[in-house]
């Protein structure tokens, strides 16, 4: 089988959206699944409940700088990373309060945060909140001085 030169453009259209994630695909999530970086980090510096928060970026990206408590699942584009997800919430409820959050990229473009959610929700936990970083976690977390470690 061959490919004609006249459908390279679309297939290389068809592999970039594939390889560079889920731009376009509606997110799975509701508005109001969406927590605000400010209402996160208010919880973590006033309450003695804070929600579960759980990151679902590449190891090296949380190593550098992640929200304060947050717990590394690891990519949630990666086999590896939803199976650390599971061991993540594994003692949970299913009714915990869970804020997930990527930063790796634009959201609308994360690889990571659509298959994390709905492992989520495929695991029946019903409190899962998704951390809105429309640009990424250095601008929408760290730069704002929120906490990190």
């Amino acid at each position: 089988m061959f490919v004609r030169q006249a459908h390279l453009p679309l297939i290389f259209t068809i592999f970039a959206a594939a390889v560079m994630g889920q731009e376009g695909q509606p997110a799975p999530w509701s508005k109001g699944e969406l927590m605000q970086p400010s209402s996160l980090a208010q919880l973590i510096k006033s309450s003695t409940t804070a929600p579960t928060i759980i990151s679902v970026v590449y190891p090296v990206m949380y190593r550098q700088r992640h929200i304060l408590h947050a717990r590394l699942a690891g990519p949630g584009n990666k086999d590896e990373g939803i199976e650390a997800l599971r061991q993540a919430v594994q003692s949970l409820s299913k009714t915990s309060q869970i804020v997930i959050y990527c930063g790796c990229c634009p959201m609308e473009k994360c690889p990571n945060l659509r298959p994390a959610y709905q492992a989520l929700k495929k695991l029946g936990f019903t409190q899962i909140r998704v951390l809105d970083l429309p640009t990424n976690f250095h601008t929408d977390w760290a730069e704002k001085g929120y906490p990190v470690e």
